[in-house]
């Protein structure tokens, strides 16, 4: 039988084909099932949560090299990759949020400017999957002696600080919880004790007794006293009688499962040390089933998104 000059190189052809479609079926599955071992059903329908800190700088800063243009589509990438369901952001200004939420249309957003509780200054936003979670209630208090008042500054701080929070519904499973997201001073000792005894009261007087996350960058490394305070460790002066001790101690979640891991520095000013300390937390309520927590240092060519790492967290969805 006399064969055609092209069908032997069609036959390879289509091998090979077949093959790279199986490779792409193998990719997909894969990728799914790491999905699902990460956010997926925990105890019947309790879908995991995957929640994430990051402090993004702010876009208009003179970075040089690693100005906002430069290193924007490296936040979007940690976003899709990582595919968390609450980010709480920090640093973030107007357009840098309006810009990742029009690469991400997936997530909506609960936060105000700092300087007027709208548009102006950085934001302590959180991004939360709108697809996941519903949105019941939500607020930003000034870290000040007059939280209502927008812009306000009492403590001595260097900068504008706020805290924002929101109560969120998982839609499969009908869990709630409230998540509070903040960025302390950077300067000064004082405020950030002031500042997190205002949190702490927050957090104790919320409507319902339903479990907690408290995210940010907290310019504060692991001994200082407003990180033992929120564990529990250690009494602040600063709070007073009432609230001397943490009224609703919290537990590092990172700390959880990594207890003796050093080199867990997570401001690293662009270049990836290490060495520093770790200043950005996702803290929970004491007892919540830690499945995965990380300290991302995605970077492209030792080129990094920010001059933060981003930490993330996998918890049961019920939180306790």
């Amino acid at each position: 039988m006399q064969r055609h000059p092209g069908s032997q190189a069609a036959k390879s052809f289509a091998h090979t084909m077949t093959r790279v479609f199986l490779a792409l079926a193998l990719a997909l599955v894969v990728n799914v099932h790491a999905r699902a071992s990460a956010i997926g059903v925990q105890n019947g329908n309790d879908p995991n949560l995957v929640v994430m800190t990051f402090n993004i700088r702010y876009g208009t800063a003179d970075d040089k090299e690693d100005n906002w243009v430069n290193r924007r589509e490296m936040v979007y990438d940690v976003l899709r990759r990582h595919d968390p369901d609450l980010v709480g952001l920090q640093e973030a200004l107007r357009f840098q949020i309006d810009e990742i939420r029009a690469a991400l249309p997936e997530y909506a957003e609960i936060g105000g400017g700092r300087d007027d509780g709208k548009t102006k200054g950085e934001y302590s936003a959180i991004l939360y999957r709108q697809d996941r979670m519903g949105l019941s209630d939500c607020g930003t208090f000034w870290l000040s002696d007059t939280p209502q008042t927008p812009g306000s500054i009492t403590w001595g701080n260097a900068c504008t600080r706020i805290c924002t929070w929101g109560r969120f519904i998982v839609k499969d499973s009908g869990a709630a919880f409230y998540h509070f997201n903040t960025h302390l001073d950077h300067v000064s000792q004082p405020s950030r004790e002031k500042a997190i005894v205002l949190i702490a009261r927050h957090i104790r007087d919320r409507v319902y007794p339903e479990p907690v996350l408290l995210t940010g960058d907290f310019n504060a490394g692991e001994s200082n006293p407003i990180v033992r305070y929120l564990k529990g460790e250690q009494e602040l002066p600063a709070a007073g009688s009432e609230l001397a001790k943490n009224p609703t101690v919290l537990v590092d979640t990172f700390r959880v499962l990594h207890a003796n891991a050093r080199e867990v520095g997570t401001f690293h000013s662009f270049n990836g040390d290490r060495t520093r300390d770790k200043i950005d937390y996702i803290f929970a309520l004491p007892g919540t089933k830690v499945l995965r927590a990380e300290i991302l240092r995605d970077n492209v060519d030792n080129r990094y998104p920010s001059d933060h790492f981003p930490v993330m967290a996998v918890l049961c969805c019920t939180l306790r």
